[in-house]
């Protein structure tokens, strides 16, 4: 549905909207939200003023939420959603070389932070989790999580075969995971995104010191 200057909801079509057609338009006030919330704040952005950027009547927003807060959390829910790493992708990266494997995960953490997407999900966590810490414990469940837990699993497969010393994996990964994307994101927040290049060199460099710091003595 689109919205006439009478603020009434009018059809984009002939007819009904269909069942995917709906569920674009849902997703384009999630997006539209969201980009609002960056733009404005969240103190400043308003029902009205993002159901006017989508052209959608407040009504209809309504409808679908209760209030703002719950539309906040609906948006920030799907761009966790779509940082999300399906766990076959993550079982896909591990060809048995412990190195590569690790190299492999940095290199997909690190393309989606660079992307529009991971970098307004970052920036959303950093200037709302106080107002809404339930959306950092949610992109640590979803988004983040599962990924330190399949690195957490290669480190203890290693540390079983005697490639590396026994230790926390669980700490060990975290701490690798955050070099991976932190280093990253910091960077291109500070206006220097590193090239193709210096991503390469890093991801070997922080697997490397990584596997060094972990290796039997």
């Amino acid at each position: 549905m689109e919205t006439t200057s009478g603020g009434r909801d009018r059809p984009r079509g002939a007819g009904r909207p269909t069942q995917e057609q709906a569920r674009a338009r849902q997703l384009e006030l999630l997006d539209t939200a969201l980009d609002l919330f960056l733009e404005r704040g969240y103190e400043q952005t308003t029902i009205e003023l993002i159901a006017a950027r989508v052209h959608m009547a407040k009504r209809t927003v309504y409808a679908r939420y209760t209030d703002k807060a719950a539309l906040f959390l609906a948006a920030v829910r799907r761009a966790i959603d779509a940082q999300a790493v399906p766990r076959e992708v993550l079982e896909s990266l591990d060809n048995g070389d412990l190195a590569e494997t690790l190299e492999a995960v940095a290199r997909l953490r690190i393309d989606q932070a660079m992307t529009p997407n991971g970098r307004r999900l970052h920036r959303i966590l950093a200037l709302e989790n106080v107002r809404f810490p339930e959306i950092f414990t949610l992109s640590t469940t979803l988004n983040t999580g599962p990924v330190v837990a399949f690195v957490a699993e290669v480190l203890d497969r290693a540390a079983a075969a005697g490639q590396i010393s026994t230790t926390d994996t669980d700490l060990a990964a975290r701490a690798f995971m955050s070099m991976v994307v932190g280093t990253q994101v910091r960077s291109i927040e500070a206006g220097r995104a590193p090239s193709t290049g210096q991503l390469e060199q890093r991801v070997l460099f922080m697997v490397r010191l990584l596997l060094d710091g972990l290796r039997p003595r």
